[in-house]
């Protein structure tokens, strides 16, 4: 096990529901580290960016719309084998497959309005991380 950071981002359902304190609240019962926290209004730029993987799909301007709706809130947490526990915690990323006691399973309502973004690999993590906070954003 090794102690890494991931990005999160609280998705547009989970600030206009109010739940971003009780997500939160749930990573850090489970010991994750807060780093970095803040609310950023995404633009087309940085979508097309972090959803290259499907910026050609014809469902991407829906995923936009939806990620543009409300500013999200970007959070870099830390933790040992965090990605995975953060991931296990969350639930599938189809929130109508995901169990009741995962944050997806009581919260989420399918595949896009699902809560929360979550790096997947130290890679993506690393990556995104890079994308959604400037140098000096992460305190250790």
């Amino acid at each position: 096990m090794s102690e890494q950071t991931t990005l999160i981002l609280l998705k547009p359902d989970t600030v206009s529901k109010q739940l971003c304190g009780e997500v939160l609240k749930r990573f850090e019962s489970k010991g994750f580290k807060i780093r970095g926290l803040k609310m950023i209004q995404l633009d087309d730029a940085i979508l097309a960016d972090h959803y290259s993987h499907i910026a050609s799909k014809p469902f991407f301007p829906d995923v936009a719309t939806f990620m543009k709706s409300t500013p999200v809130v970007a959070l870099a947490l830390s933790g040992e084998n965090i990605i995975d526990q953060v991931r296990a915690l969350l639930g599938p990323t189809d929130s109508t497959k995901a169990e009741k006691g995962t944050i997806r399973g009581d919260y989420g309502v399918d595949m896009m309005i699902n809560v929360a973004h979550a790096s997947d690999s130290p890679e993506a993590a690393a990556a995104e991380l890079k994308r959604f906070f400037k140098a000096g954003e992460i305190f250790a």
